[in-house]
């Protein structure tokens, strides 16, 4: 199943600096881990801001849930969940 995912992020500027850096390279690190097992589709930044905007294909609600509750910057991060479908115009539905 395929989930449309905006996150935003907002690390507090007071974050200890060895934490921030700690919580980026880990973030960096399993964002890697999900797009190389072809759970994380695309990754796409949203220019001018801290935020990204993906695709994600996993088997249901339950396991999006629970890879982008245990993201290293899930604390910080604001999200909106869309599920897609193929849209019956699109041109692998009508080959």
């Amino acid at each position: 199943m395929l989930f449309h995912v905006r996150m935003d992020v907002a690390i507090p500027r007071d974050l200890d600096p060895d934490e921030r850096a700690w919580l980026l390279a880990a973030e960096e690190a399993r964002a890697l881990e999900l797009q190389r097992s072809g759970t994380w589709v695309h990754l796409w930044r949203v220019v001018g801001r801290y935020s990204n905007i993906s695709v994600f294909d996993v088997a249901d609600g339950d396991e999006l849930h629970e890879i982008l509750w245990n993201l290293p910057l899930f604390p910080f991060m604001s999200i909106a969940v869309t599920p897609l479908t193929e849209h019956p115009s699109a041109l692998s539905a009508n080959p």
